[in-house]
C-alpha cells in the first residue's frame, strides 16, 4: 500500500477501533489489511475477482471480511459503514451513479466516502510513466473520469462537504521489470513501437541512476448528510 495514501485515509477519516470500513475493489487487500492491522476495527473488502480475493485471504488472515461483488450493486445494510473508500478503482466502475447511491445509503449519517484517483493534471505529469511513455496520456484521459464530474455525481447522490486532497510519495526507480512486464495497465493500450521506444529510454536512464518517480493521487472526500 502507498504509505501516503494510507496516512491520508487514516488521518482524514479519524477512525477508531469501533469503526466499520469498506474498501471497494480491494484487489489483494493491501489497504484494507493495513487499516485492520492498524486500528483493529471491523473491515470489509468488496472484490469481483476470485483470484484477487484468494490472495487477499492469505494477506488478511481473517481480519477482513471479503465479499464477492461489484461497486454498482453493493449488498450491505443501510447506515452501516463509517468509511467507504476505493483506490484507483473508480475508472473501472461502469455505473458510477448507482455506486454512489448505494454508498450513500450504506454509510452512517455523517459517514464518509473517499475516492482515490488520478486527475487530468496528474495523468499528464506522471513520473516516470508519462515522460517515458507519452502515448499513455491520451489513453488514460479517456479512461479516467474528470474530478469535477465525479464531484457533481456525488452531489447528485446526496453527498456534501466535498473536498480534494493530494498525496505525493517520491521514490527512486531502480527496477524496470514492472514496466517491462506491463504491470501498468496503460502500457497494454499503446503501440508496441511506442512501448519499445519508452523502454529503451527508461532502461538507459535507470542504468545511469537518474530516474525518479512520484506516486501522486487526488483524494475526493464526501460526507453523507
Amino acid at each position: 500500500a502507498n504509505a501516503a495514501v494510507l496516512a491520508e485515509l487514516l488521518a482524514t477519516a479519524r477512525l477508531t477501533n469501533t469503526a466499520r470500513v469498506l474498501e471497494v475493489g480491494c484487489g489483494t487487500g493491501n489497504y484494507i489489511a493495513a487499516i485492520a492491522a492498524r486500528l483493529g476495527c471491523q473491515c470489509w473488502g468488496l472484490e469481483p475477482s476470485a483470484s484477487m480475493r484468494a490472495e487477499a485471504e492469505q494477506q488478511t488472515r481473517g481480519t477482513v471480511t471479503l465479499v464477492k461483488g461489484v461497486a454498482e450493486a453493493m449488498a450491505f445494510p443501510a447506515n452501516f459503514f463509517d468509511l467507504i473508500f476505493s483506490v484507483d478503482v473508480i475508472h473501472h466502475v461502469s455505473n458510477r451513479p448507482a455506486h454512489f447511491e448505494h454508498a450513500h445509503a450504506q454509510l452512517h449519517p455523517r459517514g464518509q466516502l473517499c475516492i482515490v484517483t488520478d486527475s487530468e493534471e496528474i495523468i499528464r505529469t506522471r513520473e516516470p510513466l508519462s515522460r517515458y511513455f507519452p502515448d499513455t496520456v491520451e489513453v488514460e484521459l479517456r479512461r479516467y473520469p474528470r474530478v469535477r464530474l465525479l464531484e457533481n455525481e456525488l452531489r447528485t447522490a446526496g453527498f456534501s462537504d466535498i473536498a480534494e486532497r493530494i498525496t505525493e510519495l517520491p521514490y527512486h526507480v531502480r527496477d524496470i521489470r514492472p514496466y517491462a512486464d506491463k504491470a501498468f495497465s496503460a502500457l497494454h493500450l499503446i503501440s508496441e513501437a511506442s512501448f519499445a521506444r519508452g523502454m529503451a529510454h527508461l532502461r538507459a536512464d535507470v542504468a545511469k541512476g537518474v530516474v525518479h518517480g512520484v506516486a501522486r493521487y487526488v483524494h475526493i472526500w464526501a460526507r453523507k448528510t
